[in-house]
């Protein structure tokens, strides 16, 4: 009779905090000895304990980014681990993910996995689903914690509590480190109060810049548990945009979009803030020059005439920005707490030149209705109704022609959001441009309502307003009519090789537009007249298998 091969175990322990590690028999130790008993009892099937330890002491099971985990994987990988022992299966992961990257992992070097007060291993596929099945409460368990964690933070900080991070330029941490308050740091709260009162008399952030530098105002000194120093450097211009921007300096404490009032004292005055603050607004819609193609300068603020008009839905301010790709500038208007506050999907990001067409579109056509229906003024008078509708069709014709500007002045105040838009119109100007007194306006004449949604074609975005009028994509509309002209060569016995040749084109080119000829006479009408939905494109219809039936054809692409 043959001796049992040995199996060659490994023992592998971790504990999420450092709590109790410098205690001569902690949580680490209670592990290695419950596995190496268990081990011990396994010595009859072959088990044998190699002399190395495995321990990660204070670091999460939720990333495989551990080093005593990355030596003993790097030993598994090489062949001489042939069993890994632990003493539950989350000290190993609580990953879902990464158990099963894991698992694969050990079966590709033929290495069990066993967790000894768990009685299984993944040797067979009973244990497998046990394991899968007990991580997945692991991973729950978890993640149920990191809400609790998340939503304590939140109740903190609605209490005004400081809740950690990197300690803002003027305050310390409370020297009782069971008080989370933060306390005023007397020589850095003056760098914090010039700095202040630079911006306040200079409005200009480069300028602010240079004078922190020429004066020595330099960014917080902070000594690091390790022992390591960062910062006490000169302030970058980033650096103090986002300190002129921090309500803690008023005495608050902010949570994600909402502030709280904090439990710290201030260490700058209300009036001073709310000025640096209105030309921190200012200057971002300042106006700033560029020089075009012809020589001329031109000011993009000027051109982007919707500047402090337009809110979204949360009421947050619609400023105007640009990018410049390829050469040529592309203007947006985007939801503010885009600049000041990263990313956020309920915000909007509205191409300018089309944001302002619709909205000077829904303002001429709710001025064209509303002299149609004869409801200009709040109480129509027969004799003097005509002279008001020739008023009101010159005031059309005059919007239509002159520039942006005239229209942003009929503008009172307007908020974008999903599915609609909604303007006041300015009851004195516009009562000025129809020469009728301002109390004998209609009030649905100042209110203006409109369909609103942006939809993507391709990789442009395009924005709908009101009633949708036909608008023939053109490239579209030529290329269906060259693919009747080809599909009838095609039919005549033409071979496609010899017309891509013509047309100078690969035969893909011409035989996936081709197909373009085929499509059911109502899509085919739609795209002649304009009609068709927005977001129907030629890179959609030659990027997709077309059914054969005409009424799957016409259900696919939203007729």
């Amino acid at each position: 009779m043959s001796p049992r091969p040995k199996i060659r175990c490994a023992i592998y322990t971790r504990k999420s905090s450092d709590d109790g590690l410098d205690q001569d028999f902690n949580s680490l130790d209670a592990q290695y000895e419950a596995c190496a008993a268990y081990i011990a009892s396994q010595r009859h099937e072959g088990w044998k304990l190699l002399p190395g330890r495995y321990d990660d002491g204070g670091l999460s099971g939720g990333t495989l980014e551990r080093p005593a985990l990355q030596q003993l994987m790097a030993e598994v990988d090489a062949g001489r681990i042939d069993m890994v022992v632990v003493y539950k299966i989350d000290r190993l992961t609580r990953s879902l993910a990464d158990f099963a990257k894991l698992v694969e992992r050990l079966e590709q070097a033929n290495c069990s996995f066993v967790s000894v007060t768990q009685a299984f291993n993944t040797s067979s596929s009973m244990g497998r689903l046990t394991l899968n099945v007990l991580l997945s409460f692991a991973q729950f368990e978890r993640e149920v914690t990191a809400e609790r964690i998340r939503d304590k933070i939140a109740a903190s900080k609605k209490k005004g509590l400081w809740m950690g991070g990197n300690l803002p330029l003027g305050y310390d941490r409370h020297p009782d480190p069971n008080t989370r308050t933060l306390v005023v740091n007397p020589e850095e709260a003056e760098r914090v109060r010039r700095l202040f009162t630079l911006y306040a008399d200079l409005g200009c952030l480069r300028r602010v810049t240079e004078a922190a530098a020429r004066e020595g105002l330099r960014s917080k000194r902070q000594v690091r548990a390790n022992g390591t120093v960062s910062g006490d450097r000169p302030l970058s211009r980033g650096q103090i945009y986002y300190l002129l921007r921090n309500p803690v300096y008023l005495g608050k404490i902010r949570h994600k979009e909402k502030v709280w009032p904090g439990q710290h004292a201030a260490v700058i005055d209300e009036m001073l803030w709310d000025d640096v603050q209105d030309k921190l607004q200012v200057a971002a819609n300042r106006s700033r020059r560029r020089r075009s193609e012809d020589g001329q300068t031109q000011s993009i603020a000027n051109s982007a005439w919707l500047t402090g008009k337009l809110r979204d839905e949360t009421d947050d301010r619609l400023t105007p920005t640009h990018t410049t790709r390829h050469r040529r500038r592309l203007r947006y208007y985007i939801s503010n707490r885009l600049i000041s506050g990263g990313s956020d999907p309920s915000s909007w990001r509205l191409p300018g030149p089309a944001l302002e067409r619709a909205v000077a579109d829904v303002i001429v056509q709710h001025l064209k209705a509303a002299a149609a229906a004869h409801r200009v003024l709040n109480r129509p008078d027969a004799a003097s109704g005509a002279e008001v509708n020739a008023s009101t069709l010159n005031l059309i014709n005059a919007l239509r022609k002159g520039t942006g500007t005239r229209i942003a002045k009929l503008i009172e105040t307007g908020t974008v959001q999903r599915g609609r838009i909604d303007l006041t119109l300015n009851a004195a100007l516009l009562a000025e441009a129809l020469t009728v007194p301002a109390a004998d306006l209609a009030p649905s004449l100042l209110e203006v309502s409109a369909p609103f949604d942006l939809r993507r074609r391709g990789v442009e975005a395009k924005i709908i307003v009101g009633e949708p009028k036909p608008q023939p994509d053109q490239y579209l509309r030529t290329m269906l009519i060259r693919a009747h002209g080809w599909a009838k060569e095609l039919k005549s016995g033409t071979q496609l090789s010899d017309i891509a040749r013509r047309e100078n084109v690969p035969g893909s080119f011409i035989r996936n537009r081709a197909q373009l000829a085929f499509l059911s006479p109502k899509i085919q009408a739609a795209i002649l007249d304009g009609t068709q939905p927005a977001e129907l494109s030629l890179k959609r219809l030659v990027s997709v298998t077309v059914p054969l039936d005409w009424r799957d054809q016409e259900q696919m692409f939203g007729f």
